[in-house]
């Protein structure tokens, strides 16, 4: 979706590649601030090899018109091995220093290589390319500490999962300015669901799956753990393959509705599951086009979308099942 009014009013990531006249005309008008670029390398000749456009405006000239507008952004590159690390890096990062406080915060997220990716050659994003990845965003981090207050550029979770890295605590994070790009999000779901235990009501002797992606296969057992201390209750991680991007698309919030189903078909020993929230948009509807009415209907047990499962255990599903309805 490379639309500045999405970037503007849902935090969508645009490249702003296919801006006209007017576009830039209506940002400045309307004064559409933040933005979220999807900048991947301030270069130009680098940038048009990434986006596979020879014609891509330079993204450098643009930012600059808009900064000179008073607009405000926060800007993401994605990182492929090979083009747009090392010096590329280096050189894109000074870039957007060079902004001010117009450029909010920068995150680095390595390139994920869906089923899709069959023209992709590069190298992959290994533990050796995610350790040097982190080692720049902390160098930069520390300078922007020392001179602006705030660490400005973050590593992404999938970073430092890749890395074999501890993720870093909240204070970190900061206000978490790109949690919706998968930055600080594992951070910020440890700590909402140590604060809410407290709430949670005894639920001994029932049996609850938690359907999530192959990335929190390790980082999901201790926070079940702490779950099953408070309520009593016990929790099975059900890990799911995601079948419409391929194996290799490990993000909970990227499973598809025919993910949930094969992973929950058949579960009649459960009381109760719960999904990725992020899995479905305000609509209720997957990344495949299936609904979550839908998906819900042909599965056995009750299901309920969670964010932070604090959210829905606290009110045994009721919380859950109140969202659900108002938004079918």
């Amino acid at each position: 979706d490379d639309d500045y009014r999405l970037s503007f009013a849902y935090g969508n990531f645009a490249t702003l590649s296919n801006l006209k006249e007017r576009d830039f005309q209506r940002i400045l008008e309307y004064r559409l601030s933040p933005l979220y670029v999807s900048v991947h390398a301030t270069p130009w000749e680098a940038r048009k090899k990434l986006l596979n456009n020879p014609r891509v405006p330079n993204i450098v000239e643009q930012l600059t018109r808009l900064v000179e507008g008073g607009i405000q952004f926060h800007g993401q590159m994605v990182i492929v091995p090979g083009l747009n690390d090392g010096e590329v890096l280096e050189q894109s990062l000074s870039d957007l220093w060079a902004f001010g406080d117009a450029c909010l915060s920068v995150a680095l997220v390595p390139v994920g290589l869906t089923q899709f990716s069959h023209l992709f050659t590069g190298e992959s994003m290994s533990r050796e390319n995610s350790l040097r990845l982190l080692e720049t965003a902390e160098r930069w981090a520390a300078r922007a500490m020392r001179e602006r207050g705030e660490h400005w550029v973050y590593g992404s979770d999938e970073l430092y999962l890749l890395s074999g890295r501890e993720l870093p605590g909240p204070e970190h994070y900061g206000e978490f300015p790109q949690i919706e790009n998968g930055v600080g999000a594992v951070t910020s779901l440890r700590e909402r669901v140590s604060a809410g235990l407290a709430s949670l009501p005894s639920l001994v002797g029932r049996k609850i799956g938690v359907v999530t992606g192959l990335a929190m296969r390790e980082l999901m057992p201790p926070l079940l753990d702490q779950l099953t201390r408070a309520t009593g209750a016990t929790f099975e991680m059900i890990p799911a393959t995601n079948s419409l991007f391929g194996p290799t698309t490990t993000t909970a919030g990227l499973l598809v509705g025919a993910d949930i189903l094969a992973a929950l078909k058949g579960r009649h020993d459960l009381d109760l599951a719960l999904i990725p929230a992020e899995s479905i948009n305000e609509d209720g509807i997957f990344l495949d086009d299936q609904t979550f009415v839908g998906v819900r209907e042909q599965l056995p047990i009750p299901v309920y979308p969670s964010y932070d499962f604090i959210d829905v255990l606290q009110f045994e599903g009721q919380s859950a099942s109140t969202r659900i309805v108002s938004a079918s």
